[in-house]
């Protein structure tokens, strides 16, 4: 197993669905104004409006702890349980800035990171290809990570590539069931045997089970990533997949 020391993040990650963070704050800052006024109009709805403001403020600032902080300490932890050699080959399905591929290339001194991505901001902000380059470089391992800019529904490797396969928060984006479908099988195809499968998402994760064991993977499992990946509120929380194939 590779030893990872604690460090300090030098790049910058951005947020993670800007456009739900914005509309929050939104909410919270019109709830609180309004709630305001009507207790200067000696209105009973202040409480309520207050009440309202409060609760959006704080599902704004739980998806914000999430983006910069949550998410971090949870992938750590599931690439901890891996007890990588460190000489892995693995891809990262809808890397965006570079959270995850970052994270795993730290645990991979003797492998490579594959990072794929067709770069979105409205699914994380400021998300490009040369801002994750440079996110790499700020943190040391641009020497064993390469990028690609391509549909997860369409990889370009050959079967039985990796070692490993990661996925943050990314397949449920895929508007239809046949495409979120077509992600899992990808995944699998370019898995070598006897590899491993990691997906973290919300949403669709229940769609994921049966692609998978229909593409052939084994041990599937899903468990919750509790509250430091709840996008708001439990009613958005973030649950891990695992399979081997």
């Amino acid at each position: 197993m590779t030893s990872v020391p604690q460090v300090t993040r030098h790049a910058s990650y951005g947020i993670d669905a800007p456009l739900v963070a914005t509309a929050f704050a939104m909410m919270a800052a019109g709830f609180l104004g309004a709630g305001v006024v009507a207790f200067a109009l000696a209105s009973s709805a202040g409480w309520g409006l207050l009440a309202l403001g409060i609760f959006m403020a704080a599902q704004c600032g739980l998806c914000l702890y999430v983006s910069r902080r949550g998410k971090f300490a949870v992938w750590a932890e599931l690439l901890d349980e891996l007890r990588l050699r460190g000489d892995e080959r693995a891809v990262d399905l809808g890397c965006g800035r570079g959270a995850v591929l970052i994270a795993a290339a730290r645990r991979l001194p003797r492998g490579r990171v594959d990072g794929v991505d067709l770069w979105r901001s409205i699914d994380q902000s400021g998300n490009d290809i040369t801002a994750t380059t440079r996110n790499a470089v700020a943190e040391g391992v641009s020497d064993r990570i390469q990028l690609h800019t391509a549909d997860i529904t369409r990889l370009p490797f050959s079967d039985n590539t990796f070692d490993l396969v990661l996925s943050s928060l990314a397949i449920h984006n895929i508007p239809t069931p046949d495409g979120r479908a077509a992600a899992v099988r990808e995944a699998i195809r370019v898995l070598r045997p006897g590899g491993r499968l990691v997906v973290a998402d919300i949403f669709k994760v229940g769609e994921y089970v049966p692609a998978l064991e229909a593409a052939g993977a084994q041990a599937v499992t899903v468990r919750p990533l509790g509250w430091r990946m709840w996008w708001g509120s439990p009613f958005v929380a973030t649950r891990a997949v695992t399979a081997s194939k």
